[in-house]
């Protein structure tokens, strides 16, 4: 297995640099595109997941298989069902059909579309046959994953008579699904979210717009936690906005705790650490609308050890690995004194601090090597399968070394 080894202890004093455009933002636009095809997209991400999905809108063979690409799977289960007489066998890696998706399944079969279990009940690989929908109401639990959400909204102003979609629960990861309507209503389509409710209009052709994608937000939180483990570093980075569609947004409030300032000049985010900044002795966030960001706030905890404690992280376990165990397993070999729960993650003070040299695994998840590659301010360190990062960040590495990381590959 490749490895990487990164030293970040001799880095710019300033630097300029560019991310793509959000991975979030960009699959929910090309299922739109694929149902109003007068939609031109510019500053697409580079990830494997958009890559992914990209490649199976354009080559709609019986058989897709989508590898890791969670949000593909799910994107494109609902929107496969509403090709009418179309039939689709979808498939992914052996994680991939680990991961649940029986939610999903169950409210388009409700809705009158056909969808089947090829294995296991619940789980994919799966059978679509593309029909048309019976109904144009659902109730979905919602404390599981906002994509089922999302897949459903996507999908809806396709459909006749639009959709209305009942959430029976709290819902985990709402930002995402407020990012959903807000791009709706940014190509013409009512769509409104409100009280638990989610009423969707039809539509049956938009004018022809230019949609460009802000950059990507969770990308950019891997450069906080950078600044927050620095003491000199400013970044100046392209293309965002204070008032973003993106759920990830919210990482320069949480990044205040640390010391990290956060400006915007028109269209670039200027971030730098406040060096007479004192650290807070402990910190607790509920991450419910943000669990995507945990593994780099944990670490960026560790770092600078402050006792943490993050809530709010149920859809964890369910992700590319179980994320709060491979969490807790590095974190303890790098000798964090760490706690979890199926929805939670601590870890509290040392009194002896010192980031041991070890080596991370990666449990085949992009952002477990994202979230612990800027503890190299530290102290060199080593990622096993730094190629992980495709799945959402292909350029990160080389994004490092602009900074001035040494980044030096090796079996």
């Amino acid at each position: 297995m490749k490895k990487v080894r990164i030293d970040g202890s001799n880095l710019k004093l300033y630097c300029e640099l560019d991310i793509s455009g959000s991975k979030s933002e960009s699959n929910r636009i090309l299922i739109l595109k694929s149902i109003f095809k007068n939609i031109k997209v510019k500053n697409l991400s580079s990830s494997d997941d958009t890559s992914v999905l990209k490649y199976s809108l354009k080559n709609l063979i019986e058989n897709i298989d989508i590898g890791h690409a969670g949000t593909s799977m799910r994107f494109l289960t609902a929107y496969l069902s509403t090709l009418q007489n179309k039939k689709f066998i979808i498939s992914g890696s052996e994680r991939m059909h680990q991961r649940p998706i029986g939610l999903l399944v169950d409210a388009l079969n409700y809705l009158g579309f056909k969808v089947n279990y090829l294995n296991k009940i619940g789980f994919p690989p799966l059978e679509i046959i593309g029909s048309k929908n019976l109904r144009s109401e659902v109730i979905l639990k919602s404390n599981v994953s906002s994509q089922f959400i999302s897949a459903l909204t996507l999908i809806a102003p396709s459909l006749e008579n639009g959709l209305r979609i009942i959430l029976d629960e709290n819902v985990t990861s709402k930002p995402y699904i407020d990012m959903t309507i807000s791009i709706l209503n940014e190509i013409g389509v009512d769509a409104t979210f409100e009280n638990n409710l989610i009423n969707v209009k039809p539509l049956k052709k938009i004018n022809d717009i230019i949609y460009e994608i802000e950059s990507d937000w969770s990308s950019v939180s891997y450069f906080f936690s950078i600044v927050a483990l620095n003491k000199n570093l400013k970044l100046s980075i392209s293309n965002y906005k204070e008032k973003s569609f993106q759920g990830d947004v919210n990482v320069y409030k949480y990044y205040e705790s640390y010391g990290v300032k956060s400006e915007f000049e028109g269209n670039k985010l200027i971030i730098s650490k406040d060096e007479s900044y004192n650290l807070p002795q402990k910190i607790e966030i509920d991450l419910n609308d943000n669990p995507d960001l945990a593994q780099t706030i944990i670490v960026s905890s560790f770092g600078l050890n402050i006792p943490t404690k993050l809530t709010g992280l149920s859809t964890l376990k369910i992700k590319e690995t179980d994320r709060l165990e491979a969490l807790y397993n590095e974190l303890t070999k790098l000798g964090a004194n760490c706690k979890i729960s199926d929805d939670s993650i601590e870890i509290f003070k040392l009194q002896e601090f010192n980031i041991k040299n070890c080596i991370i695994d990666t449990y085949n998840d992009h952002r477990m090597a994202l979230a612990f590659a800027p503890l190299s301010v530290l102290n060199s360190l080593e990622i096993n399968d730094p190629s992980v990062v495709s799945k959402s960040f292909p350029e990160f590495w080389e994004k490092l070394k602009e900074l001035g990381f040494l980044v030096d590959f090796y079996n």
